[in-house]
């Protein structure tokens, strides 16, 4: 392990035995199935769920030696543990990382990557889509340590040139954006980050790491929500970071390990099982929302509709460019502000009213009084988070059967 943190070392060389094939040469299909796996004495075919707190040592001078650093091995569960490691690998792996760390959720991931390469008197620009959390952090957290922000634009380039000042260290985005499904130049932002000498962390929850890969666009950090797709269906809380083993070293591993927001190795497990079907999940969930999105643009009572993977979208030459899909949401104002949509929403049959995305249920969202209703009206405004917005998540259901679903919901608008 590096000399930054000798005594945390994964996967353990004490402990289960060291099966953890790398997926070099592996599609990307394959490294979700097989990747990072660790097994015990026992040869488990599934991965085996770890779920303790410490781990015992056979002698005195054998503890000794593991917090020493050169005798590697497990120490602690806030650490790292067996399933939690498997986790991290695997996703590394996927996403073509050197590194990667679990969190207890995403939002502890986003946190942990902006506050990590930061100190007092750092600038960090950001795209200001964001989640209402991520502004939160931006706008309010951060600026208590002495660490400015400046929201952009994320659309415009020079927005992000004009922000720039000595002392920016950071650039942060979200694309396709949360929750209008606006989609960032990746490598051009990524290209003006590095030329500032700063680094750019990008949420890539929304398009998920099958159909974007920032971290092959110049992102130099990638943070997700797993309490999303990577779970897939609404049971566990989670997050992951993933960047260069530098990156890890220098600005997450050391926050992480002592500020304590692990990933419980519970849902690792569940993550992992997750990881499994995650790619055929994001194709049947893709597949159903671009059947919403034809279905629904160009319908009377749909003022708005946004969808990466059509032709109409504002930003569709870079979607096409940095995307493989248009992904599994879809974005739509409905008639009538919000009267017109909390009638279309009361009156589904299919689809939930939730907060969520990347469920096997198809859930749908109302931003201004949900994920963004902090934002003051005019911010919102701003952002295009109008009284009549709806955000659409696909689930696993027969996409007819969801078409249908919202169709009839906006008879009752």
């Amino acid at each position: 392990m590096p000399a930054s943190d000798p005594t945390d070392d994964r996967p353990a060389t004490d402990g289960p035995a060291a099966d953890c094939p790398t997926g070099t040469g592996w599609r990307p299909e394959t490294r979700l199935v097989h990747a990072g796996t660790l097994r015990s004495p026992f040869g488990e075919a599934s991965e085996a769920m770890f779920l303790t707190q410490g781990f015992v040592y056979g002698s005195a001078e054998e503890c000794e030696a593991r917090f020493a650093g050169p005798a590697g091995g497990f120490l602690y569960s806030r650490f790292s543990n067996p399933t939690v490691a498997m986790f991290e690998a695997r996703m590394a792996a996927f996403e073509g990382a050197a590194a990667a760390r679990a969190t207890a959720s995403g939002m502890a991931a986003v946190t942990a990557a902006l506050v990590g390469p930061v100190k007092a008197g750092d600038h960090v620009v950001a795209a200001k889509q964001l989640f209402g959390s991520c502004r939160w952090i931006l706008e309010d957290y951060l600026p208590r340590f002495g660490v400015a922000s400046t929201l952009v634009d994320g659309r415009d380039l020079d927005q992000w040139r004009a922000a720039v000042r000595p002392n920016t260290r950071l650039f942060f985005l979200e694309s396709p954006t949360n929750p209008t499904l606006e989609v960032i130049d990746i490598a051009a932002v990524a290209a003006i980050a590095h030329a500032a000498g700063a680094v750019l962390v990008v949420d890539n929850v929304f398009a998920t790491a099958v159909w974007q890969r920032p971290l092959a666009l110049g992102a130099d950090c990638v943070v997700y929500s797993a309490t999303k797709h990577i779970d897939g269906q609404g049971r566990c809380m989670g997050g992951v970071i993933l960047a260069s083993e530098q990156f890890i070293q220098d600005h997450v591993h050391m926050l992480l390990r002592q500020t304590g927001p692990c990933l419980s190795p519970f849902n690792a497990w569940v993550m992992l099982k997750g990881l499994e079907t995650l790619s055929l999940r994001i194709e049947r969930q893709t597949a159903t929302a671009a059947a919403v999105a034809d279905a629904l643009a160009g319908h009377p009572k749909i003022e708005r509709l946004t969808y990466p993977g059509r032709a109409d979208h504002p930003q569709a030459d870079v979607a096409r460019t940095q995307m493989r899909a248009g992904s599994t949401l879809v974005a739509f104002d409905v008639a009538g502000g919000k009267a017109g949509s909390f009638r279309f929403m009361n009156a589904l049959k299919l689809a939930a009213i939730t907060n969520n995305l990347g469920d096997s249920k198809s859930l749908v969202t109302h931003p201004a009084i949900t994920t963004h209703q902090r934002l003051t009206a005019a911010e919102r405004a701003e952002l295009g988070i109008g009284d009549g917005l709806i955000r659409f998540s696909a689930g696993l259901e027969h996409q007819d059967d969801v078409v249908e679903d919202l169709l009839q919901a906006l008879e009752a608008v």
